[in-house]
This record gives structure tokens, C-alpha cells and sequence, in this order.
């Protein structure tokens, strides 16, 4: 038995479709059709119908890295530089969080990105302790919650950081290996690897880590030049930016996923485009640490297109890629002084197709063939009228407002009906966290 959505506008290959539908086999969870309504009315007689009137489905959007127990620090740490922020927030939360409070803060984050549209997060995720129990707690989280998760299970090593960051190379591969085998049947998780960056991991644990994405066949993220000072450390200590020393570690690569890249160099540049190395971008998140702004301009004229990230819900405090989006464009626009820059159409990909390609999931377009993870947005929303078919997609850029997204669906399954969540009690769940937290920072 198939599901046919029937909205009013179906967002089809950069254009809003009046009258298309789309069909769902919820068994394979994929989309198995998109078109005219006469017409899969027709080939589909038998389907269940889903009459999404005053909807406009949309490819749900894909946020390509996050931290979602960072959820849990949300308004602390707000006005400070990078290490101040750090030391003063993240390393003050580590000795709280265990299973408990990980599956429940990573619920709240993952809640809040499904209702912004959010059908897709890569989690890096650092916070290992003694064994795989609060790895595990957060895949469950996104598991009962309902989004589709990839999860980045990050090697750290750097003996400043909090004891529960901190493995051996061959600590992490066992136990990364195991997690793998725990996942290979799930259609909803995915399994990558992080080697968390040039100052959380040793060169022999960057090396390790993306020996093993080779072996199991995915891609491999690591924060790169995301502050002056990781530059500046790096050269301190070989002589090369961020990205060369990446280069001659051997491990840039079309399966290197680059986080940031906001401190590089036209030389840098060149080298990412040589190696085929993917960049993943977070704008708000650059913005709220004052870390800077990459050169997007310079990364598209090489090829380099970027996927869309929140990062974490205290170095960025919203969790929405339309967000991103506005940010992006609007940051860039007024960067060059130039309104041209970059464009509606191009975010639009950035935070969709461009994200799913990224983490090599066959999502984030509404084609046969792709996962059945979509979104029905309110096209009677205040924040989008007025509107035309062509304004539509401009409009859900620049204008709307998080309330208009009113549906979702990961894998064929609703997960929020008329903005609110299906799959947990988020009400019960959001007084839990603000008394979790309560007493944390005082």
C-alpha cells in the first residue's frame, strides 16, 4: 500500500508545482512518484490519501554538523571568544553529562531541528566516557524522536580536554568498529567518522581515524581552521596551515568533510579543490564565537560548494537551517556589498541536495528513488504572504518564520502534524531538561 500527499505546491527541481503530488512506499520508505495528481491518481488508485491542502512540501533540509547535548548549555557562555566560551561552558558541562541526561538533552535538540524542518543531523558527537553507553543514549534519542541521524563519532586525544572526550587511537577504532556492526541494520542511522580537529587529535589520531572511514567506506569530518588561533598553532608546529598539513597527513580526499574553513588562505583553496576535499558550513555559529567569516565566493569559484550546519545549541542557539540560510546570504551580501553574491536558489540547494550529498544519503530532492523525508509548510502563513508560485521559494528564505513548518515526515513516517511532535511528549520533556540543567552553572 502506497501514501499519496496532495498538497497545493510540490517544490519539484527548483521550481513550486501547483496541483503535483507526491507517493510514498512506506515499506522501502522512499518516494516512488512525483507528478501531476490526475496522473497518480490514476496509477495509484489504491493509496492512502494525505490531503495536505494549504501545504507546499519542500525536501526536508539536512543539518550536516551539530553538537545536540550542547543543547543542555543553551544561554551559557553568550559574549565570549572562542576558549573563554569553551573552557567557561562546554568543559563546565562535561561532569554532568552521562546516558541520563545525554538521551534527554539530545531529545530537546533533536525535537526543536525536526519542527524547524531539520530531517537529517550529523551529530559529532565527542562526550564518549568509559564505554558505548552514551554514545548509544544519543542514537536512541534520535531513534524515539524521529529524525534521521548520522552519527560522527569523533577521535579525541588531547590530554587537556575533559576525561570523557578522551580515547586512544585503538580505543576508538574498537569501539567505533563496534558501534558499526551495531548499525549496519539500522535504515535510520549511519555510521561516520570524526577525528575532532588539528588541536583536539593528534596527527597519528587524525591518520587512524580517517584510515578507518576508508575501511568502512564513509566520510570523515574534522573541524579545520575554525579560529586564528588553531592557524596559528598548527604553523607554530609544522609549518603549514591548517588545510596543507591536512594535505601532507594524507587524508584530504572527497571523503574528507571540511567543518568551517574559516581561516584559510587562497593557497588553501587550491588545495581543497585539488583533493576533492567538501566543506560543511555554519554560518550563525562563525557569527555568535566571532570566529570569522570564510571566504564562500572564492570556496564556489573552485567548485566547492558547502552543506549547512547549525552546530551546537550554545555556540549558535537556534537549530533551524532555514535560519542558516538567511544568515548566509544575507552575512555574504552585505560581506562583498553586492546582492548578487549568492542567491536564494543557491542556499535553498546548500541546506537540501547540497547537504545530502555531502553525507552520501540519497535525500534532500523529491525524486523517485530518494528517502521519503519531507516537509508540508503553511503557504498561509503570515510570514510568507504575499506570495506567488515564483516568490514562494525566496519568500521561505528570507521571510519565514519556523511556525509555518506544520509538517514533517522522515522514512515515510509523520513525526509533527500541525507543528507538533508525534513521537514524544514535548512538553513533558522540555520541563525535565530546564530542571536537569537548573543548579548546572551556578
Amino acid at each position: 500500500m502506497h501514501d499519496r500527499y496532495d498538497p497545493d505546491y510540490l517544490f519539484v527541481n527548483g521550481q513550486c508545482r501547483a496541483g503535483w503530488s507526491l507517493v510514498v512506499d512506506p515499506a522501502s520508505a522512499l518516494i516512488v512518484a512525483a507528478g501531476p495528481r490526475e496522473d497518480l491518481q490514476q496509477a495509484y488508485p489504491e493509496a492512502t490519501v494525505h490531503a495536505w491542502r494549504g501545504r507546499l512540501i519542500m525536501p526536508g533540509t539536512i543539518n550536516a554538523h551539530a553538537h545536540a547535548f550542547q543543547h543542555l548549555a543553551r544561554g551559557q557562555g553568550v559574549d565570549r571568544p572562542f576558549l573563554q566560551w569553551r573552557d567557561d561552558t562546554l568543559y563546565r558541562l562535561a561532569p554532568h553529562l552521562d546516558p541520563d541526561t545525554l538521551y534527554q538533552g539530545s531529545q530537546w535538540a533533536f525535537a526543536e531541528m525536526l519542527q524547524a524542518g531539520i530531517t537529517t543531523v550529523a551529530e559529532f558527537f565527542y562526550v564518549h566516557g568509559s564505554t558505548l553507553d552514551n554514545d548509544r543514549a544519543v542514537i536512541q534519542a534520535a531513534r524515539d524522536v524521529g529524525i534521521r541521524l548520522i552519527f560522527a563519532r569523533t577521535f579525541y586525544d588531547w590530554e587537556g580536554a575533559p576525561a570523557a572526550y578522551q580515547e586512544t587511537p585503538e580505543l576508538a577504532v574498537q569501539r567505533t568498529q563496534t558501534l558499526a556492526a551495531e548499525l549496519s541494520q539500522d535504515p535510520t542511522v549511519n555510521l561516520h567518522v570524526a577525528p575532532h580537529s588539528l588541536h583536539g587529535a593528534s596527527d597519528l589520531m587524525i591518520q587512524t581515524a580517517y584510515a578507518l572511514a576508508q575501511d568502512l567506506g564513509v566520510p570523515c569530518h574534522i573541524h579545520v581552521a575554525e579560529e586564528s588561533f588553531e592557524v596559528r598553532e598548527v604553523q607554530a608546529r609544522t609549518g603549514h596551515t591548517p588545510v596543507a598539513h591536512l594535505a601532507a597527513l594524507g587524508v584530504l580526499s572527497p571523503r574528507t568533510l571540511a567543518v568551517h574553513l574559516v581561516a584559510i588562505t587562497p593557497e588553501d583553496i587550491a588545495i581543497l579543490q585539488d583533493h576533492g576535499a567538501r566543506w560543511i558550513y555554519c554560518p550563525a555559529s562563525n557569527g555568535f564565537l566571532g570566529d570569522g567569516i570564510p571566504p564562500l565566493a572564492d570556496l564556489l569559484a573552485h567548485g566547492i560548494p558547502p552543506a549547512l550546519g547549525t552546530d551546537g545549541g550554545c555556540s549558535n542557539n537556534r537549530a533551524s537551517i532555514y535560519d542558516e540560510m538567511r544568515t548566509l546570504a544575507l552575512l555574504h551580501k552585505g560581506l562583498h556589498q553586492d546582492a548578487t553574491v549568492v542567491t536564494h536558489r543557491q542556499v535553498l540547494e546548500f541546506g537540501t541536495k547540497q547537504g545530502a550529498e555531502h553525507l552520501d544519503i540519497p535525500a534532500g530532492d523529491l525524486q523517485p528513488g530518494r528517502l521519503a523525508d519531507f516537509v508540508g509548510i503553511d503557504i498561509n502563513h503570515p510570514s510568507l504572504i504575499p506570495w506567488t508560485a515564483e516568490t514562494l521559494p525566496a519568500n521561505m528564505v528570507y521571510a519565514m518564520q519556523p511556525e509555518a513548518i506544520r509538517e514533517v515526515v522522515v522514512g515515510g513516517r509523520q513525526v509533527v502534524h500541525e507543528g507538533v511532535l508525534t513521537t514524544v511528549d514535548q512538553q513533558r520533556l522540555g520541563t525535565q531538561v530546564q530542571a536537569l540543567v537548573q543548579h548546572w552553572f551556578q
